[in-house]
């Protein structure tokens, strides 16, 4: 297993901007496989696990230098659920880093100039096991402890599979977000925190982001903050508050929108008409000029897009 974790802290302190891969799910979609199920794209961990490492492999030659696993609704009260053992559960949950891994290595063996790649191991909301679109609302009320004991053994097994950094990602609720940084803590990992949100200011449950934002600058191993799974219009707004906090409590930004559709939780699936490849691209010099460093796309994204978004990156850097 490549490790590439001290690499990847070092790119974020010097600046360097690293771009993100986009959709996991909606592209395991796009591609036949039906995702009502509320395993998500963790149900094709079970039964195709070939066609999620087949989505790494395509993001990494559209220029994504990361890799996010599919273990976003991979808990482990999820796969009970499902009938698995707690060894079996985490079995699944450290595949899914080993086909990250395995798409990584199949592209550096085809580039072997190409810069350093990591793999992001994805813990996903306590929303999430809900299945009902509460990563959306962060609707929900779970004691320090209880968030604690719920992403701890998926988070764990992440990282003892080789995981170079944890992605907290869609995280709606704000007391969540604190303990997960109280986890980034006690397992000595290295990750970034990203929100959902109820507008510009606040996330999904009301919590202020330029609160949260405050609270978990310099907490330890919390290396970015930012958003994903929102419009990108209000990503780019909320951008903006965490811009403007004082140069002390800023930290390096992340931010991966959704195509900018709506999501109807009741019939998980998103509506809205198709969006042009340029999406993300024609925001990335605005986000870097903000402080973004981790940069993508998320649900409804595609190759096609992270492709445009690298190009606009190296760009950049040119």
């Amino acid at each position: 297993m490549e490790r590439a974790a001290p690499q990847f802290a070092a790119a974020l302190a010097a600046g360097e901007k690293l771009v993100l891969d986009g959709g996991l799910a909606s592209e395991l979609e796009g591609r036949g496989f039906d995702l009502a199920d509320p395993l998500w794209s963790a149900r094709v961990l079970l039964e195709a696990p070939a066609a999620i490492a087949a989505v790494h492999r395509d993001y990494f030659r559209a220029g994504a230098r990361v890799a996010t696993t599919a273990s976003y609704q991979a808990s482990l009260p999820g796969l009970a659920r499902r009938g698995l053992g707690e060894e079996e559960a985490l079995g699944v949950v450290r595949g899914s880093v080993r086909l990250a891994d395995r798409a990584r290595r199949g592209h550096r063996a085809e580039h072997p100039d190409a810069p350093p790649l990591f793999v992001a191991g994805s813990v996903g909301p306590y929303g999430a096991f809900l299945a009902d679109g509460s990563e959306y609302r962060g609707n929900y009320a779970l004691s320090r402890d209880e968030y604690l004991d719920f992403h701890r053994p998926r988070a764990a097994a992440l990282l003892e599979a080789g995981a170079d950094v944890l992605a907290c990602e869609t995280i709606p609720n704000g007391d969540e977000a604190r303990a997960l940084a109280d986890l980034i803590a006690e397992l000595g990992a290295q990750a970034w925190i990203s929100v959902t949100l109820r507008d510009r200011a606040h996330l999904s449950d009301g919590t202020p982001l330029r609160e949260l934002a405050v609270e978990l600058a310099g907490r330890p191993g919390v290396l970015a903050l930012g958003v994903n799974c929102v419009p990108p219009g209000l990503a780019d707004e909320a951008l903006g508050v965490l811009a403007a906090l004082d140069a002390s409590r800023r930290m390096p930004l992340v931010v991966y929108p959704n195509a900018g559709e709506g999501y109807d939780a009741g019939r998980k699936a998103w509506t809205g008409a198709a969006h042009d490849a340029g999406l993300l691209a024609s925001r990335a010099a605005g986000w870097a000029a903000q402080g973004a460093r981790l940069m993508g796309g998320c649900c409804r994204t595609t190759p096609a897009d992270i492709a445009a978004l690298s190009r606009a990156v190296r760009w950049m850097d040119t």
